[in-house]
């Protein structure tokens, strides 16, 4: 039989409980191996619940104690109730210097005291009693995480100033450098948000016209990382230059901010909309293919494109890629089998081969190939690669070599680039 004796507000503060005739203190705390929450008790006594009911300081003080038990009892191992009882009388029963010179031998949960309203100077000072006289019963969590926040920023040397934590609030990334940047102006002061407007404006005209395209090699929504890391160095070049005053976190998450929107962008956009017109061909008219293509990739699979479809050669290649390109599947092949010509994609080398029917085989004699090798520079090659190969074959990829049909002076070539 359990019994609720003394609950707060605040459904969280641990409770005193009465279980077969004794009292005992109640938290929740972590979680077991299924993610659902821990409980977990030990017992008090009367004069420790007198001290609970009527000082909430000390009932808060006594909470933040026991926490790192619980963190220590882990996903479900038991809470060690010796060292839990041992914290009653020197947190509630004591005098305070007593209870404060306690709290610099024990680990305790400081972000719980700060959530709670505590003084964080006189928290930092060790004066954890004078540190609780303003505490509530409702907790502030983001009080705790800003201040969790500034101590690992003050941990690597960083000082914000008014506009760049302005900056940081912004983009919802004050807090949690690890999340995605969005816009959120109403988290900003009114008086520094024209300020940090001037700031994004200036990002915004730095990436003016730039895009960042797909990576199907990395996946269908993947994003190109050279097209990341150009637009990176724009915009924070151009912040640079005009906020020099600016701290190094609030000038990455402005490009951070710049940079996953152009990606949202191209992953919300159909693939056929990623097409750029090749040799000076329109999308439409004279580039258009006429010969139906085949594409395979190094597992086997093998689908096929047909021309007078809705969607381009190179969007369904692309799409093909994106679906079937792993670690252990980075050949991929277009093949036109009606003109006797194709090429070959390496991902794993960033190469490419053209492979031209010099001689089609007749009475069970095999054809006769040209292959000729080229090193590829990054997904920007191979989408002008592609592109080119399907509006025009292997002669419209003749402009974009060096072309070696020798493999042994690839091989070198490609080792020579990998080292530099």
């Amino acid at each position: 039989m359990r019994d609720i004796v003394f609950t707060r507000a605040s459904g969280w503060i641990p409770n005193v409980i009465r279980e077969d005739g004794e009292l005992r203190l109640m938290l929740g705390a972590g979680a077991d191996a299924n993610h659902e929450p821990r409980t977990f008790t030990f017992s008090i006594g009367e004069t420790h619940l007198v001290v609970i009911r009527e000082d909430l300081a000390r009932h808060l003080l006594l909470w933040s104690a026991v926490l790192p038990l619980c963190d220590e009892a882990g996903t479900r191992g038991p809470l060690d109730e010796a060292a839990a009882v041992a914290l009653l009388d020197p947190i509630l029963l004591s005098e305070p210097a007593d209870v404060d010179a306690f709290f610099r031998r024990i680990p305790w949960d400081k972000g719980r005291l700060i959530a709670h309203g505590a003084d964080i100077d006189l928290l930092e000072r060790g004066q954890v009693c004078a540190a609780m006289r303003a505490a509530t019963e409702t907790s502030d969590g983001k009080r705790a995480q800003k201040y969790h926040a500034d101590r690992r920023r003050a941990e690597r040397g960083v000082v914000l100033g008014p506009l760049d934590a302005a900056i940081l609030k912004y983009t919802g990334r004050y807090l949690h450098g690890a999340t995605v940047p969005r816009r959120t102006p109403d988290a900003v002061d009114p008086t520094l948000l024209p300020e940090v407007m001037r700031v994004i404006a200036t990002a915004e005209q730095a990436c003016a016209g730039m895009r960042i395209g797909r990576d199907p090699r990395r996946g269908k929504r993947a994003t190109d990382k050279r097209d990341w890391d150009r637009m990176t160095t724009a915009v924070d070049a151009a912040v640079r230059r005009a906020h020099p005053e600016l701290v190094d976190d609030a000038l990455r998450t402005v490009s951070f901010l710049m940079c996953s929107e152009a990606a949202d962008r191209s992953r919300s956009a159909p693939m056929d909309d990623e097409e750029e017109p090749a040799d000076g061909l329109a999308r439409a008219g004279g580039g258009a293919r006429r010969t139906a293509l085949s594409f395979t990739d190094d597992k086997g699979a093998e689908k096929k494109w047909r021309p007078g479809g809705s969607r381009t050669a190179t969007a369904e290649f692309w799409e093909f890629v994106g679906d079937r390109s792993a670690s252990d599947n980075e050949v991929f092949t277009i093949e036109d089998e009606e003109k006797g010509e194709g090429i070959q994609l390496h991902f794993y080398a960033d190469s490419i081969a053209r492979i031209t029917t010099v001689r089609k085989g007749r009475g069970g004699a095999d054809p006769e190939y040209r292959v000729e090798y080229s090193l590829v520079d990054g997904m920007g090659g191979y989408r002008k690669l592609v592109s080119a190969f399907v509006r025009g074959g292997c002669a419209a990829l003749e402009q974009h070599g060096p072309w070696m049909p020798d493999a042994a002076e690839f091989e070198r070539a490609r080792r020579q680039r990998d080292a530099r």
